[in-house]
């Protein structure tokens, strides 16, 4: 019986024991489900509170000023300068000692030369280039023509009779001698030349110059012209043909010819008269 009862007392114990150990078993088992729920709220909030911290000091960043980001800028350094202060004020003064010695400016030796200065050296080299080249020309006629020179033919004329019809037909027959500055012989002719050499063969002496050919003749008015005449320009001369023509050594690359009158600017001069 005894041990009945203490069986049964066991059995008691254990019947009592077990529902406490049940209840505490099953709320330990239920604490990690509760402290899991509690967990991420509690970590949420902490999260939550530095995102609003964070921004928070964002927007207060943003807010600031441009300058406030520089460090230092209040510094005495960045403030404006007494030389910056004096060139915004505008006019400023000096003071010089009296007995500061005033320097003497001078220029150096070189000169500006001006563009008129340098056409007209232009000029004068292109004056000289095309003496020299004349003076060669010359030199190359003179070696090529063998006949008879103004002075030969003044010595002895060719055509001792003098009239305005022959001597127009003796200057015709020189067309198609080129033009030569200086020339005075059928190697070459300019326009004095070429009417001296003419009259050098009628026995009649003329200088190689238009003026001095004009200042030879008497001015006579166009309507008189005849074959023969002279036409006076400004630096140039020739024989008037009839009809407004003119027989003459034009220019240089261009030869004896016969052409229309190209100017109004004219006289006619007649020699022997």
């Amino acid at each position: 019986m005894a041990s009945t009862r203490r069986h049964r007392t066991r059995k008691t114990q254990t019947r009592a024991v077990a529902p406490a150990e049940r209840r505490i078993t099953d709320r330990t088992a239920a604490a990690p489900a509760k402290l899991a729920s509690i967990r991420p709220l509690r970590r949420g909030g902490v999260a939550n509170v530095l995102v609003m911290t964070a921004s928070a000091g964002l927007v207060a960043t943003l807010a600031l000023p441009a300058y406030a980001f520089a460090p230092g800028s209040g510094g005495p350094q960045f403030g404006e300068t007494d030389a910056s202060k004096a060139t915004r004020t505008g006019a400023q003064s000096v003071a010089v000692d009296g007995d500061v010695i005033e320097a003497t400016v001078s220029s150096d030796g070189y000169a500006a030369v001006s563009g008129a200065e340098i056409e007209a050296a232009a000029a004068a080299a292109e004056a000289e280039a095309a003496r020299q080249a004349a003076e060669a020309e010359m030199a190359a006629y003179a070696a090529s023509y063998e006949g008879p020179s103004v002075e030969e033919y003044l010595a002895n004329p060719p055509y001792p009779a003098y009239d305005l019809q022959s001597v127009y037909d003796v200057a015709a027959q020189y067309q198609g001698v080129p033009y030569v500055y200086g020339g005075a012989t059928p190697a070459g002719f300019d326009c004095s030349g070429f009417v001296m050499y003419v009259f050098s063969q009628f026995g009649i002496s003329m200088p190689h110059s238009v003026t001095g050919q004009a200042a030879m003749g008497s001015v006579i008015s166009e309507a008189d012209a005849v074959p023969g005449d002279l036409v006076i320009m400004d630096g140039h001369d020739g024989f008037y043909a009839g009809n407004g023509m003119i027989l003459h050594a034009p220019y240089e690359g261009a030869s004896v010819r016969v052409q229309p009158l190209w100017t109004s600017d004219y006289q006619i001069v007649r020699i022997g008269v």
